[in-house]
Formats: C-alpha cells, sequence, structure tokens
C-alpha cells in the first residue's frame, strides 16, 4: 500500500499540486467487484483545497488514472455502518449517495479518521459521521497505537516535505553503491551510521586544529572592544558640548514663538477693533438725522430713512464671541438703543399727528359730497402716508410696541372719520331712492337729511297696502296709468338699481384702496396662507391681547398677517355692513321686486371680489350682505306664495285673469330682464319653479271656488294667460311647466265648448240616442225604421220642430251667455266660439250619417245645411 501510495502521488497528485494524506481500497458495493482507490487531498498552495478523489487502474496499461474528484465541502454525511462490529462498507453522501466496501476495516477506519480531521483543521464544516467510533473522531489520543496513527497524519499533513532532484539523485546514486539496501535494510543502515562517526571524528579533528586561528581572533577582539570604548568617551564629551547648543536654540525657539504669537495677537486684535469699528460706528450725519431729522419734507424722510437702517444694521450686527463683555461695546449699545427708542418715540408722534390732521382735513370736504352720491377720495392723504412706510416697517423691526400703538391710532381716527363719511353717503343715496321729501316721507324719511325715522308699523303698513293692492286688482297689472305711491314702475325700479350699483362702485374701490394702503405702509403681506376666518368670526383689534415686545418678533395671537389686515379693515369701516343692511332693508320695503335687482347686483360684485381675493374684507362682508338679500329674495317669494294662498274672489263678478297669474307675468318679465347673464341664475330658476307650482295649484283652487264664473272658464282663461307669457318670455326652466299649461288649457277649452254647447237639437238627439240603443242592442241599421217609436214618421216630426230660425236663435243666445263668462282682457271670445261652431257641424254631421245609414231611400233631410250654421255664427260673431 505504501509503494502504491507512493506512485499515485508522484504520478497523479504532483503534477496537480497535490498531496495524498490517505488511501483506501474499495469497490461498489453490489455490484461486480472493479477494485479502485478513494484518496484524500489537499493542495500545495493557499487557501488549501480539500477534495476526496476516485483513482482506478487503466484499462489499456498498469497505469492508474483520475476519474472522478469531490470537493470535502460537499460531503453532508459519512456512515460507517457499525460503529461496534467490523465492517468493511461505509456510505458518503456528496450530491447523492455512494455505497463503498473497503478491502479492510482498518484502511476504512484510517481514511474515515483522516475525513474527519481534514474537516476539523480546515473546513470547521458540519459534518455529519453516523455509526462511527467516538475514538476514531478525537483529535489526539494520549498512547498507543492509535498516538502512532494520529501522529503520523498529522505530521504527514503539517510537515511533509518533497525531495528535489538533487536529493533524490543522491539517494539513487548511494543505493546504487549498496545493492543490499532494499534487501538488506538492517545492513544499509549500519553502514550509514559507522559513515556518519567518521565525519563526526573528522569534524572535530578539524575543530582542534583551528585553535590558533581562534586564539588570534579573541586577541583582535579584544583590541577592537578598547577602541569602542574610547569612541565612547569622545561621543560622550560631543554630547555634553551639544547639549548646551540645544539649551541655547531651544530658548531662541521659544522667543521666536512668543514674538510669532504676539504678531498673531496684534493681527487678530486689529481685525477685530475693524469689525466693531467697521459695523459698530454710526455717521454723525445719521445721528443728526435721527436726533432732529426733518419729517415733514421728502427730503428729511429719505435721510431719516437712511439712518434708521444704519442704525438697524449696527444693531443688528453679529457679535464675535466675547464681543458683549467689552465696555465700549456695551457704551455702544445702550448709545444705539437711546437713538432707537428717542427716534421711535418722535416718530410715532408725528405719524399721529398726522393722523389727526387728516380726519380734520376730511372733515373740511365732507360738505362737498353731501348732494352728491359720491365718497371723498382718500388717494392724497394715502400718498403723503406712504412716504413713511419704510420707517413704519423700520418701527414694527425695531419697536413693535410703538408700532402697534400706531396702528390702533390710525384705526381709531380714521374708523370715526369712515363711518361720518359712509353714513352721509348713504343718508345720500337713501333720500335719491326714495325721491323727493314728501315721497320720503312714506318711506318714514323725513327733512333733508332723509335720516330713516318711519316706524316698524308704518313700514308693515306700507307692506300690507302693496299687497292688497295687487290682490285687488282684477285688470292686468301691466296697466300703469292708475298706480299708487306704493307700486313703483318701470322707471323707479330702474333708478333703484342705478343707485344701488352706484353705492357698491363707490364702496369697492374705497375698501380695495384702503386694504392696499394698510398692506404697503404698515408692512402687511396680503397673499399668505390663512385660515378661513369670516368677518363674524374676526375679533376687533381691542380686544384682543398683542405681544409688547421690542424685538423684531410678530404678535403670537395673530395667525398671520393676513388676519391682521382684515382685523384692521373690519374695525375701521366697522359701519359698512349695518349700513349696507339698513339700504337693503329699505329697497325691500319701498318695493319688494328690488331684492332681484340687489342680488345680480350684489352677486356680480361678491364675484368680483372673490376672484381678486377670496378672503379679503371685501369679499368676506359682500359675502355677509348677500346672505341677506339671498333671504329678502327668498322673502319675496315667499310672501307671493302666501297672497296667491290668501286670494280671496268676488262672487259677484266674473273671475277674469286672476291677480297671482298677472302678478307672476310681472315678476317673470321684470326678472328675465334684471336676470340675464347673471351669476345667481340658479336661484331665479328655482324661484320659478316653485312660483309656477303655487300659480298652477292657486288657480285651480279658486277655479273650484268660483261661483260666478264656470270653473273651465277660469282654467282655461288663466292658463292661456301662462302659456301665452310662458312662450313669450321663452324661460328654459319652465319648458315642461308651459307644456302643461298648454295641456290645462287645451283641455278646459274643449270641455267648456261641450258643456256650454250641450244639446242644442235636445228632442232629435234624444231619438238618434235611442237609434244607436237599438243598434247596439243587434237591430240592423236599415231595419231600425220598422221600428214603432223611431220610424220615418216620428223623425220627420222631430226635424220640423228645428227650423232654421229656432236654430239661429239658441246660438245667438248660447253666443250670449258665453259672451259674459269670458273676460275682455284675454279676448278668448272668438277662439271659443270658433270651437262651438266646430263642434256645433260635427254633431249635425253625425246626425246625418245616422239618418243615410237608418232611412236609406227616405230622403229626409235636416231643416238647416252646414253653410246655414256657417251663416249664422259668423253673423252672430258681427252682430255682437
Amino acid at each position: 500500500m505504501t509503494a502504491i501510495k507512493h506512485a499515485l502521488q508522484r504520478d497523479i497528485f504532483t503534477p496537480n499540486d497535490e498531496r495524498l494524506l490517505s488511501i483506501v481500497n474499495v469497490c461498489k458495493a453490489g455490484k461486480k467487484k472493479r477494485n479502485c482507490f478513494l484518496c484524500a487531498t489537499v493542495t500545495t498552495e493557499r487557501p488549501v483545497q480539500v477534495n476526496v478523489v476516485k483513482v482506478k487502474k487503466s484499462d489499456k496499461g498498469d497505469f492508474y488514472k483520475r476519474q472522478t474528484a469531490w470537493a470535502l465541502r460537499d460531503l453532508a454525511v459519512v456512515d460507517a455502518k457499525d460503529a461496534v462490529k467490523e465492517n468493511p462498507e461505509f456510505d458518503l453522501h456528496f450530491d447523492k449517495v455512494y455505497k463503498w466496501v473497503a478491502s479492510s476495516t482498518v484502511e476504512k477506519n484510517t481514511f474515515i479518521s483522516c475525513i474527519w480531521k481534514l474537516n476539523q483543521r480546515y473546513l470547521r464544516k458540519k459534518i455529519d459521521f453516523i455509526n462511527v467510533s467516538s475514538q476514531l473522531l478525537e483529535e489526539s489520543v494520549p498512547s498507543g497505537e492509535n498516538q502512532s496513527v494520529a501522529g503520523g497524519d498529522e505530521e504527514a499533513v503539517d510537515e511533509y516535505q518533497e525531495l528535489n532532484a538533487r536529493e533524490e539523485q543522491d539517494i539513487e546514486i548511494m543505493m546504487e553503491g549498496c545493492e543490499y539496501a532494499i534487501s538488506n535494510a538492517e545492513a544499509f543502515a549500519e553502514k550509514l551510521s559507522r559513515e556518519l562517526q567518521v565525519l563526526d571524528g573528522a569534524n572535530i579533528q578539524s575543530i582542534m586544529a583551528s585553535e590558533k586561528q581562534v586564539n588570534i581572533l579573541m586577541k583582535l577582539l579584544d583590541e577592537a572592544l578598547k577602541e569602542v570604548d574610547q569612541i565612547e568617551l569622545k561621543l560622550s564629551s560631543y554630547e555634553e558640548m551639544l547639549q548646551s547648543v540645544k539649551d541655547q536654540m531651544d530658548q531662541i525657539s521659544e522667543s521666536n514663538h512668543l514674538i510669532h504669537l504676539s504678531n498673531t495677537n496684534n493681527v487678530k486684535l486689529l481685525s477685530e477693533i475693524e469689525f466693531l469699528v467697521n459695523h459698530m460706528d454710526l455717521a454723525k450725519g445719521h445721528i443728526k438725522a435721527l436726533q432732529e431729522g426733518d419729517l415733514t419734507s421728502s427730503r428729511g424722510i429719505e435721510a431719516c430713512t437712511n439712518a434708521a437702517d444704519a442704525l438697524l444694521q449696527c444693531m443688528n450686527v453679529a457679535l464675535r464671541p466675547g464681543h458683549d463683555m467689552l465696555h465700549a461695546v456695551k457704551q455702544q449699545q445702550q448709545r444705539f438703543s437711546d437713538l432707537r427708542e428717542q427716534f421711535a418715540r418722535r416718530l410715532a408722534s408725528h405719524l399721529n399727528s398726522v393722523f389727526v390732521q387728516q380726519g380734520h382735513d376730511q372733515s373740511s370736504t365732507l360738505a362737498q359730497h353731501s348732494a352728491e352720491l359720491t365718497l371723498p377720495n382718500h388717494h392724497p392723504f394715502h400718498r403723503d402716508l406712504l412716504r413713511y412706510a419704510k420707517l413704519m416697517e423700520w418701527l414694527k423691526n425695531t419697536d413693535y410696541g410703538k408700532y402697534e400703538g400706531l396702528t390702533k391710532n390710525y384705526m381709531d381716527y380714521l374708523s370715526r372719520l369712515y363711518e361720518r363719511e359712509i353714513k352721509d353717503f348713504f343718508e345720500v343715496a337713501k333720500i335719491k331712492m326714495t325721491g323727493t321729501t314728501r315721497e320720503g316721507k312714506k318711506f318714514g324719511l323725513h327733512g333733508s337729511s332723509g335720516k330713516l325715522t318711519g316706524s316698524t308699523s308704518s313700514l308693515n303698513k306700507l307692506s300690507v297696502q302693496s299687497s292688497g293692492n295687487r290682490r285687488s286688482q282684477s285688470s292686468s297689472l301691466l296697466d300703469m296709468g292708475n298706480m299708487s305711491a306704493s307700486d313703483l314702475d318701470v322707471a323707479d325700479r330702474t333708478k333703484f338699481d342705478k343707485i344701488f350699483e352706484q353705492v357698491l362702485s363707490e364702496l369697492e374701490p374705497l375698501c380695495l384702496a384702503e386694504q392696499d394702503f394698510i398692506s404697503k405702509f404698515f408692512k402687511l403681506q396680503q397673499h399668505q396662507s390663512t385660515s378661513g376666518t369670516t368677518t363674524n368670526e374676526v375679533e376687533e383689534m381691542d380686544g384682543v391681547a398683542l405681544s409688547r415686545s421690542c424685538t423684531s418678533g410678530v404678535p403670537q395671537t395673530i395667525s398671520s398677517e393676513k388676519d391682521m389686515i382684515r382685523q384692521m379693515m373690519t374695525k375701521i369701516f366697522r359701519c359698512i355692513e349695518p349700513e349696507l343692511n339698513n339700504l337693503i332693508a329699505l329697497g325691500d320695503k319701498i318695493d319688494s321686486f328690488n331684492s332681484l335687482y340687489m342680488l345680480v347686483k350684489m352677486s356680480h360684485h361678491v364675484w368680483t371680489a372673490q376672484n381678486v381675493d377670496p378672503a379679503s374684507f371685501l369679499s368676506t362682508t359682500l359675502g355677509n350682505v348677500l346672505v341677506t338679500v339671498k333671504r329678502n329674495f327668498d322673502k319675496c317669494i315667499s310672501n307671493q306664495m302666501k297672497q296667491m294662498d290668501e286670494v280671496k274672489i268676488s262672487k259677484k263678478s266674473k273671475v277674469g285673469i286672476l291677480p297671482f297669474v298677472a302678478e307672476f307675468e310681472e315678476f317673470a318679465a321684470l326678472a328675465e330682464s334684471i336676470f340675464k347673464n347673471a351669476e345667481r341664475r340658479g336661484d331665479l330658476d328655482k324661484a320659478y319653479t316653485k312660483l309656477i307650482r303655487a300659480v298652477f295649484v292657486s288657480v285651480e283652487k279658486v277655479a273650484n271656488e268660483s261661483q260666478k264664473t264656470p270653473r273651465d272658464v277660469v282654467m282655461m282663461e288663466n292658463f292661456h294667460h301662462i302659456f301665452a307669457t310662458l312662450s313669450r318670455l321663452k324661460i328654459s326652466c319652465l319648458e315642461a311647466e308651459k307644456k302643461e299649461a298648454k295641456q290645462k288649457y287645451t283641455d278646459h277649452l274643449q270641455s267648456y265648448v261641450i258643456y256650454s254647447l250641450g244639446q242644442p237639437l235636445e228632442k232629435l238627439n234624444h231619438f238618434f240616442e235611442g237609434v244607436e240603443a237599438r243598434v247596439a242592442q243587434g237591430i240592423r241599421e236599415e231595419e231600425v225604421s220598422y221600428q214603432l217609436a223611431f220610424n220615418k214618421q216620428e223623425l220627420r216630426k222631430v226635424i220640423k220642430e228645428y227650423p232654421g230660425k229656432e236654430v239661429k236663435k239658441g246660438l245667438d243666445n248660447l253666443y250670449k251667455k258665453v259672451d259674459k263668462h269670458l273676460c275682455e282682457e284675454e279676448n278668448l271670445l272668438q277662439v271659443v266660439w270658433h270651437s262651438m261652431q266646430d263642434e256645433f257641424i260635427r254633431q249635425y254631421k253625425h246626425f246625418e250619417g245616422l239618418i243615410a245609414r237608418c232611412y236609406p231611400g227616405s230622403g229626409i233631410t235636416m231643416e238647416f245645411t252646414i253653410q246655414d250654421i256657417l251663416d249664422y255664427c259668423s253673423s252672430i260673431a258681427q252682430s255682437h
């Protein structure tokens, strides 16, 4: 086995840089036994690769070849089959299970032990050893055979070294000189021992012969040591000399370091002084401007603005660490604080004086606008104050307390000024709405001032009177000839519309200009995200606890600058919303239809304001007022519906066109002219739907209660009027109601014609009803004449009772009856008469047809013809 192992190492593994550590002769279990070798090898190069190689003998010769190799790291299980009894079989689990039978149990155990040691040394991998004796898996055994085996394997693993070519050649030469080395190893070893002893003796003799040379060498070494001692002494003296030089150089180096440090400190000190001088030195001109600068002239304001900016820069300079501890810096900061306080106090006092003066100046111009519906222009005042805008920004950043005080003072002065101007403006508007002083007294306005002093009861009385007048009209309300003072015509409404539009047109630029001025003057941002707070939810500035800090911080109680603008506008223009509501109430009491004009105008202005800024004061205020206008509009619609429900008709006169039908026509015509291209068309469409349904219900109710006029006439005339109105106005949302009105008109016209015409040939009609009854019973039509009650003599007798003269007389009475029922305004008499004529002719043709079918060849005809009927109807219509 040793020779085979050596041969395999030489022929197979050495060329591949591998060392063979263990070998076992095996064959596959259960098959024809063909022997092969399993070899455990490691590579000579690092990192070490550990493999299990299958080697078999070649079929063509006596040499071995490498057949299969597995990496040891792929080995999962080693199964020795039995750990107690000797069993040459064992399994190796790689990618599949390989079953082997070893030539001997000793070889199997040696191979498995080698595998376990290689795994422990190189891989440290979890390989399962099953049915293997624990003695084989111990890394070291104290004594015995296993020790020698393990030691030999370990030495082979760690210390094995291949012979080089020269060593192999020397061994071959030596073995050739001793041919018996192979056959008698003991003799060969004894010979080698003797030769080794001879060599050792020769070496000892050679050493003893060289003793003289050794003595000479020792003497030379002693002399060398003496020379070394002398050199060391000289080096010591040199070191002492250099030590003094080193001390002097250290002193010079330290002196240079101190000089450099002093220069560095001087440069830094100069830099700090230059920084403080450059950033904390305020020019004398700026100081003079802050102390004595003229705040009335443009040049003085500019100088003060520049000085204030310079002061703010000096105060806000970012001091370096330690600067604030310098006495000079503290003095300069205190001086800046005094200058800031002094100038802020002087600026606030001057601006307060300007605010007061503005109130007096504007009051003197109020008389000029008292008779005109215009508001005074504040642009000159805004233009003068905007010169101080930068100073206000400076004040806001340096002394917020004084900035807040100026803000409150401005709101106080301007709110009183605007309150006087706006109230006078609205009084002029009320006077113009109500016309002359005499007319104004009817609405509670007394004197030229036009103040609304009338009591609520008088206004309510006016509203009731207006409603009563509308309900009492029996003719069309479009006839405005005899109109009372409470019912304004279209011209009066147009006048009201123009006045209301002018009021809104004057207020809108006034508010926008003031808001723009506040934003610019007080340096407040208008375009900033805010929480959608309405005007009713905003507290007045007097009730808000603002921050009193003199630093540049903003108040914590105001969510944004935009909220502050809205709060200021609310305080300044606090009287606009009440005055607008009063004006709207007056317009509604003058004429409830004025709410239509106000709804359209107010909606347009709200839409315009929201496009500019949805959260602005103007947008919020107009939006609140729009809610009031919409309520008045809804109230107007509700009042009309209530009037319809409460309408009473006279029992002694014919009904005609009902008042609320005429009022709906008036309302619709007015609304269509007002709401043309309006933003709030949807509100009107909803009102139309409510009104028209109420009109339909009320018409049917009145028709059912009517005693003088037949129900069909009331329904026919009023629904014809409604249909004509809707057709003329072309209201798209009422198309279904227009069709319904037309259908109702047609149905009730037909019903009235049939009811009024009745049976003008009553006996003849009863006769032919009997004929039709016999035919219905199954008697043939040509056999009816043989019936005793319906023979030809009876027919001729009935026909003779209705000559043309009697027929014309009956039609004339019918025409007079219809004329009494119908009203003149709707002019439906000829329509109804023509329908009755057609119905009479239809009955005539029906009778002639029955005579022709039931009495054929009898020659019996009516006493009058269809042409006679047409002539009778035409002459009757012309005579009346």
